[in-house]
C-alpha cells in the first residue's frame, strides 16, 4: 500500500520535533507532546507510527533517540541524500546556499546552467554546464533534481532527465509537470501559493464583515 504524502509530511515534522527535544536534553517523548507541537491529535500521532510498526510505552512514551533512528530509516535518511540544482539564477543560488539542507542530511552535489557567467567548476558547490549533467548524474548516482529554470526550458530538461537515473524532481518552474511510473514530480508554484494566501485573507475578511452587518 502506498503511503499518503500527508503521512510522510507529518513523519518529517515529528522527527524535527524530536530532534529539537533531543538537543534540549530530553530522552523520552509522549504522543501528546508531538501532537501539540505539530498541531494534530495524539491518536493521529499513534496511528501514523503504527503504520510503520513504531510503538512506544503507554507510561514511558517513546525513546527519542531510538525513534529518530527508526524514522530516519523509514524516511530514507539513513542513506546519503544528494541533489542537484538545475538553473542557477537567483532562486537556484538561494537553494544552493540554504543552510537548512545540511541540518537534515541533504547535500547539494552540484548546480547546472547554460550561462557561462554563472559556471564555476571549482566552487564549494560547483556549477557545471548543462551539457555535463547526464555524465554527472551517472557518476554520482543522483536520484533527485531541483528545477528552477524558465518555463520555455522546463519540458526539454524533463525529457532529458527521463533518460537518466533521476527518480524525483522538485519543480519550481512556472509549468505544471506530471509524474509518471518512473518519475515523481513535485510542482511548487510560488505565485499560486501567494495568491492562495491572499484569497484566504480576503475570504476571512469578507466573512467577518458579513458577520458584523446588522440583520
Amino acid at each position: 500500500m502506498k503511503t499518503q504524502p500527508a503521512v510522510i509530511d507529518r513523519l518529517l515534522k515529528y522527527r524535527d520535533v524530536m530532534q529539537k527535544m533531543k538537543e534540549l536534553g530530553f530522552v523520552r517523548v509522549f504522543s501528546d507532546n508531538m501532537a501539540d507541537a505539530v498541531g494534530v491529535s495524539p491518536s493521529l500521532v499513534r496511528k501514523d507510527f503504527s503504520i510503520f510498526g513504531l510503538t512506544g510505552n503507554k507510561r514511558g512514551g517513546y525513546q527519542i533517540e531510538e525513534l529518530i533512528s527508526r524514522l530516519n530509516i523509514v524516511l530514507g535518511k539513513d542513506r546519503k541524500q544528494k541533489i542537484i540544482i538545475i538553473g542557477c539564477g537567483k532562486m537556484g543560488r538561494a537553494l544552493m546556499n540554504y543552510n537548512g539542507f545540511p541540518r537534515v542530511g541533504i547535500r547539494v552535489a552540484a548546480g547546472f546552467d547554460s550561462d557561462p557567467a554563472i559556471l564555476d567548476e571549482t566552487a564549494p558547490i560547483p556549477v557545471f554546464h548543462i551539457s555535463k549533467i547526464k555524465d554527472f548524474i551517472a557518476e554520482k548516482g543522483i536520484q533527485v533534481a531541483v528545477l528552477t529554470v524558465p518555463e520555455s526550458s522546463a519540458q526539454s530538461i524533463i525529457d532529458s532527465l527521463k533518460k537518466t537515473s533521476i527518480k524525483g524532481i522538485i519543480n519550481f518552474a512556472p509549468l505544471s509537470l506530471r509524474s509518471s511510473e518512473t518519475l515523481i514530480v513535485q510542482n511548487i508554484n510560488v505565485e499560486q501559493e501567494i495568491e492562495n494566501i491572499f484569497y484566504q485573507i480576503h475570504s476571512s475578511e469578507s466573512s467577518e464583515s458579513s458577520a458584523r452587518e446588522p440583520k
